[in-house]
């Protein structure tokens, strides 16, 4: 998703790599381990920051679709594939 709407222009590499030092930057002062356990969680918080800082979503329709992902695993079978329903979509980027 950061490849695609850094290719649409929504934000370069630079200001990614400088979203996501801040991150690592902040993970580090509170005092998290530097041991890459936690990359994904600080990549995805890079990731929301920069999609709520440029507009194309807002923390409440990111918490939303959070939410809707964790219902429909929890009311998804044992290894059938995770759906959403038609009535949790949000429009999350503009689409």
């Amino acid at each position: 998703m950061a490849v695609k709407l850094s290719e649409q222009g929504h934000f370069t590499w630079k200001e990614w790599a400088a979203t996501l030092a801040a991150e690592l930057k902040a993970a580090a002062d509170r005092g998290e381990p530097d041991d890459g356990s936690r990359y994904y969680e600080y990549w995805l918080a890079a990731l929301e920051r920069l999609v709520t800082a440029k507009g194309l979503s807002d923390p409440a329709a990111l918490l939303a679709r959070k939410e809707a992902w964790a219902e429909a695993y929890r009311r998804t079978p044992h290894g059938k594939p995770v759906k959403l329903s038609a009535n949790s979509e949000v429009n999350l980027l503009g689409g």
